[in-house]
């Protein structure tokens, strides 16, 4: 006898939103649900699986038999099976038993699982994601903080390798313990978003969280739905905002995953060309099937609504985008335009886009991880873009850590590896990354790709940081790299935290500790960080002595400051074309003993009403060795009546 009752969540509306791709909202649908029916409490149950003959609810309530609680099918041809079950309380596992066309049962976690176990069953539990969410202002005002005319400094980190307890090092922290720990070094350090490596549920540690089987439910590895959002939401009180990494572009083929669901390609796209990853090894989704599309969309609403995420950085764009992405000639088919460009990957990421800003407007952020040239990534969609809110500046990464790891001998060969991102650098809204992914297989810790001896590896570094926080854009800086960790990421163990009982490590971490302080108190550092009025170069040609000069504008035309990079060894002076009637104060240098740095100041020496680098009047700087310094334009009485004269 079945003992399964009829029920269900889904109005025709909803089945139609779903089948026409544009339901946006089906965690409220699909899954496991705790309600009431005839006065009796039970879950209703609920799985899209159109081309299976019958599906079960097998768990831990009837011994994994797929002969008792048997689905209804609904009648509109949906291929939503659903049901309601008495009696059933939270945390069961459960599962659900697909018999396909061809007759083989095939055990399914639930796509739409809040919760999984952690182990090789990886069952889902019937879960809830209710929370006493606690951050009310931080929602009523974030828009101000996710604004593109705001700083944005984001600390990317690993959940299960930023920090362990000594005693237990082989064992994760809870999300409130990583949270008791979390905050009030963020706090510290200045930055104003943290980026977690995906959250969501994921078989292979190797993976990092990029092979993701449960899309809706957070890692059990860590803890419940709400211990995370009780990490969520202590950031939040603390005014740090939280991205979180999100992956539409694939996933693995776990026999209990969204692989061959239902003994069909169902999520992933049938033909290989389109549907399998050659260096993942993993399935990509059919984006022009509609009711994938509600899938993903519904989930990236899912994060945004049901944990409060304030941006998602969407992995693998460039994958996604490029039908011939790490495929040779013939192993991918051109799109009816003969283009390489998967036109329906670029629709979806249109309507992800659309779609999320719609409902929760400039109170988040989507970010591109994109490695190529593909167009108007970050332009609106209704003028042709693909709609996101920044890009990853992939290119000025790359060309960065380039120069970066030449001989200083030859740094005059390769200058304008560091002038050539201000070519493009407002085609996009870019977000300046030193990422996870330039610290591991082989690639050298941050510190390690930087030439010379300790000292000099050390002062290259501090100079790269004043130059990427001075560089138009947002900022994002991977766990570690703060203190100069000297090993390659390890994602099974803690960050070497015991490095900064040295000085020039914690030298390093003090400095960007400062960096993103000044970052968010000198608005011309930020509040034209995406628009041309906010850079101006003074000096990008001095090859010889490998000196870089550019000044940054706020939205005030007082609102200036100046940068000085000296990427080489020697201590020089300087001469700088400033503006007629401006005098200048030092207010950063990376060589400061403070610092770890060797301690020449950076003087001002004289100043001259001579033209000099296209202005009326310079001034000779003391530049200390392997060094950025940071100058603000003063505010003093003299300088205000002079431009009082001269609006005159």
């Amino acid at each position: 006898m079945n003992s399964v009752k009829t029920y269900t969540l889904f109005t025709d509306h909803d089945v139609y939103l779903f089948k026409e791709g544009r339901h946006y909202k089906l965690y409220g649908k699909f899954g496991a649900h705790s309600v009431e029916k005839d006065g009796v409490k039970g879950v209703y149950f609920s799985v899209w699986a159109p081309h299976a003959k019958k599906v079960s609810v097998i768990g831990n309530f009837n011994n994994w038999n797929h002969k008792d609680h048997i689905l209804f099918p609904r009648w509109d041809g949906s291929g939503i099976w659903e049901g309601f079950i008495d009696g059933l309380p939270w945390g069961t596992l459960y599962k659900y038993a697909i018999e396909t066309e061809r007759g083989e049962i095939l055990e399914k976690s639930d796509p739409y699982a809040l919760s999984w176990e952690q182990n090789i069953q990886a069952a889902s539990l019937v879960s809830t994601t209710w929370y006493d969410w606690n951050d009310k202002e931080w929602m009523e005002n974030r828009h101000e903080r996710n604004s593109l005319e705001a700083p944005i400094s984001v600390y990317e980190l690993h959940l299960g390798s930023w920090v362990r307890e000594e005693d237990h090092p082989d064992s994760f922290l809870n999300y409130r313990d990583i949270a008791n720990k979390l905050v009030p070094y963020i706090m510290e350090m200045g930055f104003t978003h943290v980026e977690f490596m995906p959250v969501m549920e994921f078989p292979y540690d190797p993976s990092w969280g990029y092979q993701i089987t449960g899309f809706y439910a957070a890692t059990s590895r860590f803890g419940s739905p709400q211990d995370l959002m009780f990490l969520i939401d202590e950031l939040h009180k603390n005014k740090i905002g939280v991205i979180l990494d999100w992956v539409p572009a694939h996933f693995p083929g776990d026999a209990n995953g969204l692989y061959r669901f239902d003994g069909s390609y169902l999520y992933e796209h049938e033909d290989p060309r389109k549907g399998f990853h050659p260096d993942w090894k993993s399935h990509i989704f059919n984006y022009g099937r509609n009711e994938v599309k509600s899938f993903l969309i519904s989930n990236a609403m899912f994060w945004l609504d049901r944990y409060h995420a304030d941006g998602l950085r969407v992995d693998a764009v460039t994958s996604m985008l490029h039908l011939d992405y790490s495929r040779n000639e013939g192993e991918w088919e051109p799109n009816v335009y003969g283009e390489n460009v998967n036109l329906e990957a670029k629709a979806f990421l249109q309507e992800f886009n659309t779609a999320v800003y719609k409902e929760f407007g400039n109170s988040i952020i989507t970010i591109a991880e994109e490695s190529s040239d593909f167009p108007l990534l970050t332009k609106p969609v209704h003028d042709g873009g693909v709609g996101f809110g920044m890009k990853w500046m992939m290119g000025w990464m790359h060309d960065t850590l380039d120069y970066f790891k030449e001989d200083f001998t030859n740094r005059k060969f390769h200058h304008h590896k560091l002038t050539f991102a201000s070519m493009y650098m407002y085609n996009e809204n870019y977000m300046m990354p030193l990422s996870h992914d330039e610290v591991v297989h082989g690639k050298a810790s941050l510190i390690y790709k930087m030439k010379g001896d300790e000292w000099q590896k050390f002062a290259n570094l501090r100079t790269l940081y004043v130059y990427m926080y001075t560089h138009p854009g947002a900022k994002l800086l991977f766990m570690g790299d703060e203190f100069g960790q000297t090993s390659e990421w390890n994602f099974t163990q803690s960050l070497d935290w015991h490095l900064l009982k040295y000085p020039v490590h914690k030298g390093l971490q003090d400095l960007v500790k400062e960096l993103n302080h000044l970052y968010r108190s000198e608005s011309a550092l930020y509040e034209n960080q995406f628009d041309k009025a906010g850079f101006e170069w003074v000096e990008a040609d001095d090859l010889e002595n490998s000196v870089y000069v550019y000044l940054r504008k706020g939205k005030k035309r007082e609102d200036v400051v100046m940068v000085v990079l000296n990427l080489s060894p020697k201590v020089m002076d300087y001469r700088i074309g400033i503006p007629a009637g401006t005098h200048w104060e030092v207010v950063l240098n990376s060589d400061d003993k403070q610092y770890s740095g060797s301690g020449v100041q950076p003087e001002i020496l004289d100043e001259k009403y001579e033209d000099w680098m296209g202005h009326q009047k310079s001034m000779t700087v003391k530049l200390p060795p392997l060094a950025g310094i940071i100058l603000r334009q003063k505010k003093d009485k003299k300088y205000k009546l002079h431009r009082i004269k001269h609006k005159r």
